[in-house]
Parts: structure tokens; sequence; C-alpha cells
């Protein structure tokens, strides 16, 4: 769920910093009404991206109990910032 002016982190995108995105709409809702799309809406959602980074180290441990073997590996997942524009 957006609204204008939001900022979000999505998955890596296949843009540079400084272009413009749009987005599927898959659902509309503003309390009263409700549209579904299937699978979209013709409506479109367009957002500018900020920039691009990686977010903070995810940490994980694989351990096998009876030879005590054990291994420590990290992940660090690239991210997309997007602000919203205009729905």
């Amino acid at each position: 769920m957006v609204k204008e002016k939001d900022k979000i982190k999505v998955e890596k995108l296949k843009a540079a910093a400084g272009e413009d995105v749009n987005f599927e709409t898959l659902l509309i809702a503003d309390g009263e009404k409700l549209e579904i799309g299937s699978p979209i809406l013709s409506e479109r959602v367009t957002g500018k991206i900020i920039k691009e980074g990686r977010n903070r180290k995810v940490v994980g441990v694989k351990y096998k109990p009876k030879t005590r073997e054990h291994k420590k590996f990290g992940h660090r997942q690239y991210y997309t910032e997007v602000e919203i524009n205009k729905i």
C-alpha cells in the first residue's frame, strides 16, 4: 500500500537513479470503494528512483550435530529506494 510522497524500498530494479518507473496497479481501496484487478487495473503508479543500495547483513549458520561441523554465512540484499509521485 502506497500514498503519494511515500518512500519505499523494493528489490533491485533495472534502472538508474533519477529515472522514472511505472508500477502496475492490482488493488485500489479508499474506505468505501474497492476495485480489484484481474490480473491488473488500467491505472498506473509512477515513481522516481532516489538511490540504490544494500540492506544490513543477515547472518545464518549451518550446523551438523554428530560431526560438529558448522558454517557461518552472511548475505546483503540489494534494494532500490523509490519515491511515489502520482497514483
